[in-house]
């Protein structure tokens, strides 16, 4: 495909091999589609980020006060960082992934938002699993164990059903979600993406845990298939009490 297609990098892990692409569709336009792949499968392209860039705005819009303590659970192509950095009223925000590989191609901006976040001084890469710290004591901040934080905003799995590792199974009940809210101050707010449409099911797990749970449709039109495409985005909040 020559100039068409690049494949910028492709490196092991502990999930199988991890591919970044970039690709140009002359019939969509003069434009550089970033995409990634883990094995076979696709993870995320840069051609749909509508739902992630909601993630942000809708969880942190969600919560009160400033300047506030984020954490983004899944850095991705890092369009949920960049929104999330986009709010004033963020003061600080740690991104969480398991996979190293993906935080150097930011940290060497070999994708389009590495140069963003790496010059923002509220930004810090946190190489380490979102799960495990979530139902540990000490949290999410390396430098400051037990810290309380205004927002998670998570972006992992494709659904609380369709995981990208079998073993993530075990955050999407009320004790681990629980264990995971222990790590925001009163009022805080959870907000998850999902490539479904809203689970009753994982409804029922958020309100044993939070007040108000929503689930959020977020529309956005597929090129590929000439029809419009939903994701959902879920939004709780902390008790104050």
């Amino acid at each position: 495909m020559g100039l068409l297609f690049e494949q910028i990098d492709s490196q092991p892990s502990p999930l199988g091999e991890i591919t970044l692409r970039r690709r140009r569709i002359p019939a969509l336009g003069d434009r550089d589609i970033y995409e990634v792949k883990l094995g076979d499968e696709f993870l995320m392209s840069s051609m749909f980020v509508d739902a992630e860039v909601a993630l942000a705005d809708l969880g942190i819009t969600a919560v009160e006060g400033e300047p506030l303590a984020v954490v983004v659970g899944g850095l991705g192509l890092g369009y949920t960082a960049e929104a999330a950095l986009k709010h004033s009223r963020v003061g600080e925000m740690l991104v969480v992934d398991a996979l190293e590989t993906v935080i150097r191609w930011h940290q060497e901006e070999k994708v389009p938002l590495g140069k963003v976040l790496n010059n923002d001084p509220r930004c810090r890469y946190v190489h380490a699993s979102f799960f495990d710290l979530a139902v540990s004591e000490e949290g999410f901040d390396p430098q400051q164990p037990g810290r309380k934080l205004d927002a998670i905003l998570l972006d992992i799995d494709h659904s609380p059903r369709a995981l990208l590792n079998e073993s993530n199974a075990t955050f999407y009940n009320p004790e681990s979600i629980g264990r995971m809210a222990a790590h925001l101050r009163p009022g805080g707010v959870f907000a998850l993406w999902s490539n479904e449409p809203p689970d009753a099911e994982f409804m029922a797990v958020l309100e044993q845990v939070f007040i108000d749970p929503r689930a959020d449709i977020i529309s956005f039109y597929n090129p590929f298939q000439n029809r419009e495409s939903t994701n959902t985005v879920y939004v709780a909040l902390k008790p104050t009490a």
